[in-house]
């Protein structure tokens, strides 16, 4: 009501100075309705200060309607039909040109001292949109990957693995293998399994395109022969495949895939169960070219202590000044201590040596 009066005021002020003086005491005839199954009356509708006076033709007034109100129900048709409001049930035909035309100057400026709520609306419309938008480019790409990689069972995180290795092979060339060198792999991946439980199914040497070492989605790590060939015990190659697993273990490398492949890649992948091929070849070309940085000593010693591994060897592979690893030197947890069990005998190291070849 009070929204109503507000309107009316506003449309009073528009008119006073417009309507009002030039159809001041306007009058003339009309049929009236004061209900749908009423019966229809000859009328005198009367333009008075913000109103329509409605009466019969002995002059008694039958209705008042406040024009900030007046409703048209059939826009640009003759005789033009009025009802006091959207909602009403009373209904005034009106054939007088210059009365419809007083009607409609009043309506046209209440409408313009209306506020624009259909503005208001079409902008909380457009904020809504857009907080869609950011939430499915933010939002959206992060929970598809944390989704697929809660549901995709082993045998598919297996093949996933699979086929990120044959996309690989394309570079590095087929898996170096021996009876002696494969059984000394499966000897290291025993050893470390237990220390990042998950991230050490198998281990593979290849003989190009693999700098030091890959997790893969399945648990396979890749290892270049550079690791075997350029130094004198397998711990160092040990401690290069441990950190690639304990890596994989805080950023999982199916979980790095999916982000690599794209939102609509993941999609495809939980509707199919399969992801394109491109996907593969461009995070394997990716990974071969910028391979990942490892992760820091704190994190790295727990899991060299559980694999009874020395991890000295490792960190002066990595740099032989020792001097951006000295928290790995300085806690090395078999520092001090009897000598760990070997990773595998003399026989299976110098096999695994020359794996690959000359």
């Amino acid at each position: 009501m009070l929204r109503a009066n507000q309107e009316a005021e506003q449309a009073r002020e528009q008119f006073r100075v417009t309507a009002l003086t030039r159809y001041a005491r306007l009058e003339c005839p009309g049929i009236w309705r004061a209900e749908p199954d009423a019966q229809r009356l000859d009328v005198v509708v009367g333009f008075g200060d913000a109103s329509l006076v409605i009466s019969d033709l002995a002059g008694r007034p039958l209705s008042h309607w406040s024009l900030a109100a007046v409703a048209r129900i059939n826009p640009g048709e003759v005789p033009a039909l009025y009802t006091p409001s959207a909602e009403a049930t009373e209904l005034l035909e009106v054939a007088d040109d210059t009365m419809v035309e007083a009607v409609e100057t009043v309506r046209r400026a209440v409408a313009r001292a209306r506020p624009r709520g259909g503005r208001v609306r079409a902008l909380a419309l457009v904020a809504s949109l857009a907080s869609i938008v950011a939430a499915s480019v933010f939002w959206l790409p992060e929970a598809l990957v944390r989704h697929a990689v809660s549901v995709l069972p082993e045998p598919s995180r297996a093949e996933m693995g699979t086929r990120l290795f044959a996309a690989i092979e394309r570079v590095s060339r087929p898996p170096c293998r021996g009876p002696r060198a494969d059984r000394a792999l499966t000897a290291v991946a025993a050893r470390l399994a237990p220390a990042v439980p998950g991230s050490v199914a198998s281990v593979v040497v290849v003989p190009d395109g693999v700098e030091r070492a890959l997790a893969l989605p399945g648990g396979t790590i890749v290892a270049g022969r550079a690791l075997v060939e350029d130094h004198e015990t397998p711990e160092v190659l040990a401690g290069y495949v441990l950190a690639e697993a304990v890596r994989a273990g805080a950023e999982p490398p199916l979980a790095d895939l999916l982000e690599a492949a794209g939102t609509w890649a993941v999609v495809r992948l939980l509707t199919t169960g399969h992801l394109p091929e491109t996907a593969f070849a461009g995070y394997a070309e990716a990974r071969l070219t910028d391979p990942p940085a490892p992760p820091p000593a704190e994190a790295l010693l727990p899991a060299f202590a559980t694999a009874e591994l020395t991890s000295t060897p490792y960190a002066y592979a990595r740099d032989v000044t020792g001097e951006s690893v000295l928290p790995l030197v300085e806690g090395d947890p078999m520092r001090g201590k009897a000598a760990a069990r070997p990773l595998m005998s003399d026989g299976d190291w110098v096999a695994l040596q020359n794996v690959c070849g000359p």
